[in-house]
């Protein structure tokens, strides 16, 4: 079935080596990837406790003023 080294396919071609080459580098781009993306935990850790600093932050300073209008608004509402 397979001669020296060659890779044959179900339908009897064999790829060619500029093909092979190109699989071999995308399968290089993909395991790489993988391997990068476990350092980036930490900086979606930090973006995620400063995100829900900032909500916090805006709640506390905007808070009374949307309560107020909130306020205002049920009054109107249940005012007629």
């Amino acid at each position: 079935m397979a001669n020296s080294g060659s890779v044959e396919r179900t339908d009897g071609q064999t790829p060619s080596r500029a093909r092979i080459a190109r699989m071999r580098r995308i399968l290089q781009i993909a395991s790489r990837t993988k391997h990068d993306d476990r350092g980036d935990v930490p900086g979606w850790v930090l973006i995620t406790l400063m995100t829900a600093g900032l909500v916090i932050l805006i709640w506390a300073l905007a808070g009374p003023a949307l309560q107020g209008v909130f306020q205002q608004a049920i009054d109107r509402v249940t005012g007629f």
